[in-house]
This record gives C-alpha cells, structure tokens and sequence, in this order.
C-alpha cells in the first residue's frame, strides 16, 4: 500500500514551493510531451527556470507588489513564469487565451499589469493590438517562437531570452533571492483570479498568500494523497478550479503534473497518464459518459448484454454505498467479476482505471451521472466553491454520499443559509475584495465577514448542502410557478447529443429551451442514419435531427411536473468553441447572453401556439 504523501505548505504560496523543492529535489514534479515522448522536470528544475524568472523580473525594474500577468493555455511554462512572479514578490494574474483583444486591454489595464507572458504568435498579436491603449505595460514575454524568427520589437523578448537576462542579473546579487521571497507576508496580496464577466466586465477578486495557503494546508482531507501521484493539468490555469485544485495543491501533496498537449488532446492523454486523480468539469465528464453510449451502439449483442449486466450489478453496489451500509459479501464478489468483465475496459478507455477518487465542480451536475460512474467503481465526489473562496467550501465526504447534494461544509470553513434561502460562506479561505470595485465588494462580503455566493440552496439535518439554483436563474412563469432551471437542464445534459442547455420561461406562460447538440455524436447519428447535412447549420435544421433532440426533452420531460416541462426547443446552430462569448471558459453557456443573442428565435417560439 502507497504512504501518505507529506503535506509542504508555509506561510507563502511561494515559500511552500520552497519547501516542496526542499523535501522532493530531484524528483519529477513536472510531465510534458515532447516530440512524442514524455519528459519530467524535477523540482530542483523547476525552482531554477523561476528563479530566473524572479531575477528577470527584478532586472526590468519589477517590484515588490507589481502585477504581472500570463496569457497562455496550461502549460509548463504558465507555472514557470506564475512561480518567478510570486518569487520576486509580485502579483500573479491570468488571461484567457480566448479572450478577445477587447477583454484583454481590459484586463491588462484593470490589473495594472507591468510584465505580460503570452504563449504564442496569436496572443502575441492581441497585445500588439492594443499595447498603445495599455499605459502601464512595460515588457512582453513570449514562450513559443515558432513564426516570430524574424520579429523584433524593443519592448518584446523570448522565454529564452528572458531567462537570460535572469541568470546575468543574478550575478553577485545572490542575497537578492532572499529577498524578494522574503518581501511578502500571509496577508498581502498573491494572485488575481478574474470571475468570467457573465452579467458584466470580469471582477478581479484579490486573494492573499493565506487564502491559498490555507486551502493547500487541507489538501490531505481533500485528496487523500499518496507518494504517487499523477494529475492531468488541462483546464484553463486563470480558472479558480485549475490554480487551486490541480497547481497549488500538487505543490502541497508533490503530485506529477502531466500537462495535456492541447485541449483536444485531453481524451488521448488521459488515456496515456491514467491519473491517479482526476478534477473535471461537468462538462467532461457528460462527454466521458456519452463516447461509452455512444460506442456501445456500435457493440454486439452479447457486448451490450454484459454491459447492462454489469451496471445493474454496479449501481446496486453504488446504491449501498449512497445509503452508507456495507456491500454484502456475494454483490462484492460479483462486482468484481464485473470489474474484470466490463468495468476494466470501460475505465481503461476513458483513462481513470487507475483512479482512486474523481472530482467534479464549478458548475451543476446530473446526480444520475455520478451515480453511473459510481457503478463503474469510480469514487466520485462533488465540491463547490467559488472563485472568490479560492475554490473549495463544501465536499462529499467519502463515507456517505447524498447525491443530488454537495457534500458538506469543509471543516476548515463554514457554510450557512440566510434568511432569503441564499448560500453564504466564511473562512480565511475568503478573498480580499474585487480589484478597483469597494462598492461590489460591499455587495459581496458582509459586515459580519460572510461572503453571499448568490446560489439558493438548503442544508439538511446532518449538515448537506443542496444547491437550488442561482438566485439570479429562478424562472418564476407568468401563472407565478417558480421553477429552478438547473435540475432540468442537467438531465437534458445528460443525453449523449445534448451538450448544453439553457430553459427559458421568466414571465411566460410556459418553459421553452435553447440546445446545443454534441456535434460529434450528433454527426455520427446523422451518418449512421444516411441524414444528408452539408455543415453544422444543417445538421441541426434536419427533421431527424430535429425529431431526435424532441424524444431526449420528453424523456426528460417525463420526470417533471406538466408546468415544468419544455414545449418548445431552438436548436442553436453556431459551433460553439470557448472563443465564442456565449460560452464560458468551463464550456458552459452563459445565461444571460444566449437570452439577449437568441432573443429572436425565443420570441419566435412563443409566437406560436406551445407543442401539446
């Protein structure tokens, strides 16, 4: 059996990286693919790349609590370049690649960031396109030159170059290491993590070194970590659910972060890594579950057969695990049958056979869902969090889950419903404040220190929280029905071909929806039928396309009271990507955006009599 993992955290994000180094050296803390072939840099490695980084930084006339921020997908060097700012006594921000040139004059002039690392060629062009706009800019990093070979501009310079200059400034300035990581204490500022800007511009919430630290110091009652650990980084690292659960806190268990090569790639690498332990968004693991249906259209008979033997075999043993009772002997004997029959290729196909516990957040989930992948074996659990509690405030305990909930407060925070029926929390996990926005931090945290989360939800007698919905989402109809969207929504999710969904109804006299299809299986339900299609738009405008996505509503809709049903759905028939602004960098639509872009084809299905 693997030891427990040591826990290394200080006083400092960037200390407890000192410390991490310290106790693990030469051992890989780092995994990117290279050619082909993986490649680990170690610890030791790692603490000279940022080193550099930090004396850089001090070169160019960086200073203690100076922003810089990173503009790049998740990779090595987004850690390399986080690492050196917070190292030199910097501020640490991050950009959405797929933000717009817009939304990063922006967020670089809200931030009032001094030094910007940007990935490649095209996040370079976005900052030349608004630098002349962004008065407090002085100096532009660059981590992939591939295309830049003859590019030259004064306020601009490689990785490579920038490390340079680090190694030659550090050159009889050697207490000067000490210094810059000894200039920052527990409470001053660390990190910017901008919330997506959903109903406005993005809020960037100020979190200090304690409110990170004090997460990274629970990452064993989280993780339950072992000496061996293997992530797979994937998600955006300026989201709050990337830094926090899968940076941060690998630097506090030494976990392996293997980095996928691309956001396309994540399906092949999971399958390469097979992590250990693995955080998701909904949205992923909604696309896990449908390529699984999806193949088994294509099995045999007797495949199939197996397959629904096996998961009757599974949720039963899933369902005496959500009552909290033991397994009986026989049913654990026949799990493991399962196990080696069905459950083993299943796991191996999707990459998590050898994970010892999933987690999933930073959106809704099908309580359905998790049950299945409870039936595959998988330990699954829930968190919730905010970006602006620096991720996790409640987590299913692993002894007793309660679907349909998100576990409990976790017990190095509080959790409580107010009056209205809204979620607050408190903690020193809590953030500082929203950058440049007293009046909306006002708004946020009270004066007695809680923050209100703007979710509706309830807690039960043994202390579970259940999330009704947002307070901002409930549907009150035009008969004066309340109904809570997200419950709904999540089922219609559910459907291999639906892969987002958003319910209309405020003030109308019945629930209509907006749909966005799985286009992959979508497609291949189109070929498999011979329904002819030429592009995206007339995928979704074929009958049978049409008459598919209708008998996944009134599945659904069966489940529901008649007034919380769909009469009507609009299949939106842009392929969205999260460079699309109805989309959120977690691939969910945005609410209130859809509302205003798809205003027409709503109207439209309330200008007709509702579908029986």
């Amino acid at each position: 059996m693997a030891r427990a993992a040591t826990i290394t955290v200080s006083d400092t994000i960037a200390r407890s990286f000192l410390a991490s180094v310290s106790l693990r050296g030469d051992k890989p803390a780092i995994r990117e693919k290279v050619f082909g072939v993986w490649r680990a840099t170690s610890w030791n490695e790692w603490l000279e790349i940022s080193k550099e980084i930090a004396y850089a930084l001090h070169a160019t006339g960086f200073k203690t609590g100076d922003v810089a921020s990173i503009m790049a997908n998740a990779v090595p060097k987004w850690l390399h370049a986080d690492m050196g700012v917070l190292c030199c006594g910097g501020v640490s921000s991050g950009i959405y690649p797929t933000d717009s040139v817009a939304q990063v004059e922006y967020l670089v002039n809200d931030s009032r960031t001094k030094v910007l690392f940007v990935e490649d060629e095209e996040q370079l062009d976005k900052i030349l396109n608004c630098r002349a706009r962004c008065p407090t800019l002085e100096k532009i990093v660059i981590f992939d030159m591939d295309g830049l070979s003859g590019f030259n501009d004064p306020m601009a310079m490689s990785f490579d170059e920038f490390r340079a200059l680090g190694r030659n400034h550090m050159s009889g300035r050697e207490t000067l290491w000490d210094e810059m990581v000894g200039s920052r204490s527990a409470e001053d500022l660390a990190i910017l993590v901008y919330t997506s800007g959903t109903t406005g511009p993005p809020k960037g919430a100020m979190h200090s070194n304690k409110s990170v630290t004090h997460q990274m110091r629970h990452a064993d009652t989280l993780l339950i970590p072992t000496e061996h650990e293997e992530r797979l980084i994937f998600l955006p690292l300026c989201h709050v659910a990337e830094r926090i659960g899968g940076y941060y806190l690998s630097i506090a268990t030494g976990a392996i972060m293997n980095f996928a090569e691309s956001p396309e790639t994540v399906p092949d690498n999971i399958r390469e890594v097979q992590p250990t332990t693995f955080l998701a968004v909904p949205r992923i693991w909604e696309k896990f579950y449908s390529g699984v249906t999806i193949a088994l259209k294509d099995a045999t008979p007797f495949q199939n057969w197996m397959y629904r033997r096996a998961l009757a075999i599974g949720y039963r043993v899933a369902d005496y695990r959500i009552e909290g009772e033991p397994v009986p002997l026989y049913l654990r004997i026949a799990n493991q049958a399962a196990y080696f029959l069905v459950f083993r290729n299943i796991r191996r196909m999707i990459g998590l056979d050898r994970c010892h516990v999933a987690f999933t957040g930073a959106a809704p989930i099908a309580p359905d869902l998790i049950r299945w992948y409870m039936a595959l074996g998988l330990d699954m659990r829930e968190v919730y969090g905010q970006t602006e509690n620096c991720g996790v405030a409640t987590l299913m305990p692993g002894d007793r889950i309660k679907l349909g909930s998100v576990g409990k407060a976790a017990p190095w925070g509080e959790v409580k419903i107010c009056p209205k029926g809204e979620i607050l929390i408190k903690g020193d996990f809590l953030f500082m404040g929203y950058l440049n926005q007293p009046a909306k931090t006002a708004e946020t945290v009270d004066a007695d220190g809680w923050l209100h989360t703007g979710d509706v939800g309830s807690i039960d007698n043994e202390g579970y929280v259940k999330i009704t919905d947002r307070m901002k989402d409930i549907i009150i109809t035009s008969g004066g029905k309340n109904i809570t969207p997200s419950e709904i929504e999540n089922q219609l999710k559910f459907s291999p071909y639906i892969s987002d969904a958003v319910v209309i109804g405020d003030k109308r006299p019945f629930l209509t929806c907006l749909i966005m299809i799985d286009q992959e299986n979508v497609e291949k339900f189109a070929q498999d039928d011979d329904i002819p299609f030429t592009n995206y738009a007339s995928l979704c405008r074929a009958a049978a396309v049409q008459e598919l996505i209708w008998k996944e509503i009134e599945t659904v809709n069966a489940n529901f009271a008649r007034v919380e049903t769909i009469k009507k759905f609009y299949l939106i028939e842009r392929q969205l990507t999260p460079e699309d602004e109805e989309l959120t960098p977690t691939l969910k639509l945005k609410r209130k955006f859809v509302n205003q872009r798809y205003a027409g084809e709503i109207e439209a299905m309330y200008g007709a009599r509702a579908v029986a």
